[in-house]
């Protein structure tokens, strides 16, 4: 389905949503996302909340290796927002989606350090000095991925030792099950660098921290997919969820929250 003919289903689905949900009870929409999307979500909550009486947004918000875990032992959610394609079809695989998932939102990441900088970090090449504390994302988190991915872009990059990759690595401090947890090391000073989105880096984190881009050619671009679940115990609003987040109205929210736009149309099927 393309963006038109989902912004039109936005538009004239609401007076039917609103009709529905003004006849009920309040409603809750639970949705488990990926921690990175925090910020943005609370903020498309409020929206959707002001837009449809009576709907309660209701959020999970943690590791996506974690809220997939948790979708698969049973816990309660209509729509799962996955920072990486790999849990997406992991909870494909489990049998929990229901339908469709779309890509809604993407992200790059980025190096913060203290303010204070103690470690004197200058330039990305100075995260293999020895002795560097570095604190990342675990493995098994799509933004630990993502940093190894770089990592290994940048021990090919002019001007970086060929185990840059390795050198970083052997400076982990900590590999947080969260990139909020990476964030929160630095802005304390438990560490002197972190891998991060770009999104992450929210005005109160940006005055306590100082952010070094990383080239675009060994940046990696992170994906975040969408779906309704098999267990949605409130599938209408759950899709309207996802028509906001694709309309463009919900991607220029996500623009002001430091994230970028989805490709039009960009739907993986089942």
């Amino acid at each position: 389905m393309n963006r038109t003919v989902r912004r039109g289903l936005v538009v004239l689905g609401l007076p039917f949503v609103v009709t529905q949900l003004n006849a009920q009870e309040s409603q809750t929409l639970t949705v488990a996302a990926a921690a990175s999307l925090t910020e943005t979500y609370r903020d498309l909550g409020k929206v959707l909340e002001q837009r449809h009486p009576g709907l309660k947004l209701q959020f999970n918000f943690a590791g996506s290796q974690q809220l997939a875990t948790q979708l698969e032992q049973g816990a309660p959610a209509d729509v799962f927002a996955s920072a990486d394609q790999r849990w997406m079809d992991y909870a494909r695989e489990k049998g929990l989606v229901e339908g469709e998932s779309s890509l809604f939102a993407r992200n790059r990441l980025v190096v913060i350090v203290p303010h204070a900088n103690p470690a004197r970090i200058e330039r990305l090449e100075d995260l293999a000095r020895r002795g560097t504390k570095v604190v990342m994302a675990a493995k098994a988190v799509p933004a630990g991925k993502y940093s190894r991915q770089i990592l290994a872009n940048l021990a090919r990059a002019p001007g970086f030792p060929a185990n840059y990759d390795r050198r970083v690595l052997a400076n982990l401090v900590s590999q947080e099950e969260t990139v909020k947890n990476v964030v929160a090391k630095v802005q304390l000073g438990e560490a002197d660098a972190g891998l991060v989105y770009r999104s992450d880096v929210t005005p109160p984190v940006l005055r306590q921290v100082r952010v070094f881009d990383i080239p675009e050619q060994f940046n990696v671009i992170a994906n975040y997919p969408v779906a309704v679940l098999k267990s949605a115990r409130n599938a209408t609003a759950a899709r309207q969820f996802i028509d906001f987040l694709l309309s463009d109205d919900g991607q220029q929210l996500l623009r002001r929250h430091g994230l970028m736009t989805a490709p039009a149309a960009s739907v993986s099927q089942p």
